[in-house]
């Protein structure tokens, strides 16, 4: 029955849906979201959501409005209220707030005669079906309708704003979300730290620099401080012999590199190590060295 419910929904969007995002995109201040019961749990994660995505957001209890909280709501905000029945009686004072000081009212109801449908600036209107409840009385197919119209508000806002995923990970620094959007700028080595060597210096010189950063690999630039090349264990074995350490460290290295970029995500340097079985990249931009990544710093920031 609630799958038949969001169907319904879907296919009754109309241009209210759009005004809506409107009215919500325009506002200077948060999308402050009510309810009341069983719909203000719903309201809660709406305005949880609209934060985490970029559109500013809070949730207001109404009964605590009418005590105070009302306070909280500016001239400067839009109002996003739920109400099955449209005619919640807690709800009645922020509604006529709104009102009186000309704050943008979004109502979320099934009934297009209620008092919050005909307060409202633009009423979403979810369409007619019973509640999954076999009483037909607990909010089930209603509160359905209201969280996926809100994710869908939600969503669409975020596209308008361009909000992306690095603006995303700003929001959810923790957990395994924010993990994963960690960027290569935030585990990478740079500075002093970089194992860079002239494409004249001499391999001795190269070795003592691949020893002292313990890369297990050292850059090879030239007087641009572009990177040309790198020199890895590997490459050591390939030219062993006794005269390698008065080679040119330019004439050891493997030219042209794998490297990525500072903005890339940490996922995508852990998984471009893994297909070419390298350990560390370069992190250049314009041809320039600015940092290193190793292996390890993704296992260690937890990105897997």
């Amino acid at each position: 029955m609630e799958a038949a419910a969001l169907h319904a929904l879907a296919d009754s969007l109309d241009g209210a849906f759009s005004r809506a995002l409107d009215v919500l995109s325009a506002v200077s201040g948060r999308a402050v979201v009510t309810g009341m019961g069983k719909s203000g749990h719903i309201a809660r994660k709406i305005a949880a959501t609209l934060a985490s995505t970029g559109t500013p957001a809070m949730f207001v209890h109404p009964g605590e409005a009418s005590h105070g909280d009302l306070g909280m709501i500016t001239r400067g905000d839009a109002v996003i209220a739920l109400s099955n029945s449209g005619d919640t009686a807690e709800l009645a004072d922020i509604v006529a707030y709104t009102r009186r000081f000309s704050i943008p009212l979004v109502g979320i109801t099934r009934r297009s005669g209620s008092a919050l449908a005909e307060q409202s600036d633009v009423a979403l209107l979810l369409p007619q079906g019973p509640e999954a409840c076999p009483l037909g009385l607990a909010p089930t197919t209603s509160t359905t309708m209201m969280l996926a119209l809100g994710d869908a508000i939600a969503v669409a806002l975020l596209e308008r704003r361009g909000f992306s995923a690095a603006d995303f990970q700003v929001f959810h620094p923790g957990g395994s979300l924010g993990r994963k959007l960690l960027r290569v700028a935030d585990v990478m080595h740079s500075g002093a730290a970089l194992p860079l060597v002239p494409e004249q210096a001499s391999m001795a010189e190269a070795l003592l620099v691949m020893t002292a950063k313990s890369f297990g690999c050292v850059g090879v630039v030239d007087d641009g401080g572009r990177l040309l090349g790198i020199v890895t264990d590997g490459d050591l074995r390939r030219h062993m012999n006794p005269g390698l350490l008065d080679r040119r460290a330019g004439a050891v290295m493997t030219a042209a590199p794998k490297t990525i970029r500072p903005g890339a995500l940490a996922a995508e340097a852990l998984g471009l190590m893994n297909s070419r079985t390298i350990t560390s990249l370069f992190v250049t931009e314009e041809g320039r060295p600015i940092g290193i990544v190793h292996i390890h710093d993704c296992l260690r920031a937890g990105v897997a």
